[in-house]
């Protein structure tokens, strides 16, 4: 059937499409399929489309249309675009595994997670890198996915006293998402391991390895193979 939602306007040059009211795989992925098929149908007046965890917007060029009523223009044809079955659009599915090293000297509040779960160390870690995670959109900074959703027993509240710095790498945990600081930068989520894979390189094409509608399996290594890490 076709992809469901509301619309709404956002400005004068903005749709937004909004397609749930939680966050969910399921919705994620219908939010991606609708950005595939936007992308797709290639009107050269959109400027931009983000996605987010509910939401999709696209940003237009409100005076392509020959109309008093550019929204109502704009909505039309996307609700055109969206009437395709869910089932017969190709969009590419995509799946990164990642390393982390969740050793004591990266994993800043694994100790404390432990005591305040009553799960051992080992425990937090089997539950971190057991699901496949979906890459909701890219925020905060450039390039810091935010995945989810978390293990229940391990999802965590925010820290009440955030760090002034969180080393680059660092993975983290707030609510039922999990997370990776692309950059050295404040933060208040609780970190519990660090990965060597630089998700942020000006150099690279594109310079964010995490894009959203990808999908992201942890696997653990130790600190050897950390600290003698080499990416291709």
């Amino acid at each position: 059937m076709p992809i469901s939602y509301q619309a709404f306007p956002l400005g004068d040059s903005a749709i937004m499409l909004k397609f749930g009211q939680s966050i969910s795989p399921a919705i994620n992925k219908k939010i991606h399929l609708a950005c595939t098929m936007i992308e797709q149908a290639n009107f050269p007046f959109v400027r931009d489309i983000v996605p987010a965890f509910t939401t999709l917007t696209i940003h237009y060029e409100p005076f392509h249309f020959d109309s008093i009523h550019p929204y109502k223009k704009m909505e039309d044809l996307i609700a055109g675009v969206l009437l395709k079955e869910e089932s017969n659009i190709q969009g590419e599915q995509r799946q990164i595994e990642i390393p982390v090293c969740y050793h004591s000297k990266f994993a800043l509040d694994l100790e404390e997670l432990s005591i305040n779960k009553q799960l051992s160390k080992d425990e937090i870690i089997e539950a971190h890198i057991s699901p496949v995670y979906s890459v909701y959109f890219i925020g905060f900074s450039p390039g810091f996915p935010f995945l989810g959703p978390v293990d229940k027993k391990i999802a965590s509240p925010r820290k009440t006293n955030p760090r002034i710095l969180v080393p680059k790498g660092s993975v983290g945990i707030v609510g039922s998402q999990t997370g990776i600081y692309p950059v050295s930068s404040p933060g208040g989520w609780q970190i519990i391991g660090r990965t060597p894979i630089d998700l942020f390189n000006l150099e690279d094409s594109p310079p964010v390895k995490l894009t959203p509608g990808m999908d992201v399996k942890f696997y653990p290594i130790t600190l050897e193979e950390f600290e003698n890490w080499r990416e291709d």
